[in-house]
């Protein structure tokens, strides 16, 4: 069966009441059949629900549905993407760990790295993406894991996965841990390059209506079952509602995804002959320097596209202030075209020099393009950005 089909098909067992949708499951525990189930179940000699903070049939579902896609053999689903990282950190590393993290990460995963994981003995080294002899420089003795993005937010920035997945050869005892969140499971499979763990924000495209909050795991049996201890005592899990929604959005992904990537292209292409933009980045965009790894590992450019407006952060501000139809929100990944200004925003945090390195600059925008009509999306950027000079 085609990955689409069983994605489909994919669901709980059916109940006695004969349903077609799966149910929701709304409960915060299951009963036993007897006394020794329960002692089996608790003692993991049997599978089955327990409480729905280790699992729950419509978590169960999810799960599953993504572990399909992506290709791996477990995973785990958290109640949002930076839990999903953060639980990826804590329940595999220990005091003394070391993590080589590409710079180009998520704001608040720059929080958890330089902030965070330090107060429990745990150190990172940020590497240049587009300098891959700082990675076997980087690399210590104690090094547990490997963390990237790819493409990275806000910059577009790409990692060559084919040469990661050789590079761990060489460390077989190292984690590579890829967040795909922007590229979603439709448009690539780190594990097929030899990845052991990916990650997604399940907020983003995976919803994809701005609705509600979810993280999503998957990758080795082994890796996951030592998260497992982490988030059945800690509790970070996602609810049942957000599963059993994020299970039926799933299904339309890739028909989503595919209008959202040919919006975003014309976008690109549009804004590139804009004389009031300096800079566009947009992977499947000829003029990306990373335009044919992009082709090579990605299927399709994906639905963000970043530019730099000319006039710096006054301009970028005159420019979102203008826009008539598209709203400003940190959120992506959301059937509505929506904006943000990242250095004031999302990596506000960052100096002015961290966000320079990753592409950040005063006059930058991010555009998560949705699935409006393209020439509403077209008209109304083309229109902020004549009307702001």
């Amino acid at each position: 069966m085609e990955k689409q089909s069983k994605l489909i098909r994919t669901q709980a067992e059916r109940s006695g009441y004969r349903e077609h949708s799966v149910p929701l499951y709304l409960t915060s525990s299951f009963t036993f059949d007897s006394a020794e189930q329960g002692r089996a179940l608790f003692a993991d000699e049997l599978e089955g629900n327990v409480y729905s903070r280790y699992s729950n049939p419509n978590t169960t579902e999810l799960i599953q549905k993504v572990c399909d896609w992506e290709g791996a053999e477990a995973g785990l689903a958290f109640a949002s993407g930076m839990a999903a990282v953060f639980g990826s950190f804590v329940g595999l590393l220990r005091s003394g760990d070391h993590i080589v993290a590409f710079r180009s990460v998520f704001g608040s995963t720059h929080q958890l790295l330089t902030n965070l994981l330090p107060r429990w003995g745990i150190t990172t080294t940020y590497i240049d993406a587009s300098n891959p002899r700082e990675l076997e420089l980087a690399m210590r003795p104690e090094t547990r894991m490997i963390f990237l993005e790819t493409p990275s937010n806000p910059g577009l920035e790409l990692v060559d996965l084919a040469w990661l997945g050789s590079f761990k050869q060489k460390y077989p005892d190292i984690i590579l841990h890829v967040d795909n969140s922007f590229a979603t499971p439709y448009l690539q499979n780190p594990i097929s390059f030899g990845f052991d763990l990916v990650s997604h924000s399940a907020t983003k495209y995976m919803d994809g209506g701005g609705r509600v909050l979810g993280g999503i795991v998957v990758g080795r049996k082994d890796l996951i079952k030592e998260m497992t201890f982490f988030i059945r005592h800690t509790g970070p899990v996602m609810s049942s509602f957000n599963a059993w929604l994020l299970s039926k959005s799933l299904e339309t992904l890739s028909l989503r995804m595919d209008r959202h990537c040919s919006n975003a292209r014309q976008l690109a292409e549009m804004l590139e002959r804009h004389a009031e933009v300096e800079v566009v980045r947009y992977p499947f965009l000829p003029s990306h320097p990373q335009y044919e790894l992009a082709k090579r590992q990605m299927k399709q450019g994906g639905g963000i596209v970043t530019f730099i407006v000319k006039g710096g952060f006054d301009r970028a501000k005159r420019f979102l202030d203008t826009l008539k139809m598209i709203l400003q929100t940190p959120n992506l990944g959301d059937s509505r075209t929506i904006v943000t200004h990242p250095a004031s925003t999302t990596h506000s945090r960052l100096t002015e020099d961290q966000r320079q390195q990753i592409g950040i600059y005063p006059g930058s925008i991010r555009v998560s393009v949705g699935l409006e009509d393209v020439i509403d999306i077209l008209t109304d950027i083309s229109n902020a950005l004549n009307e702001s000079k």
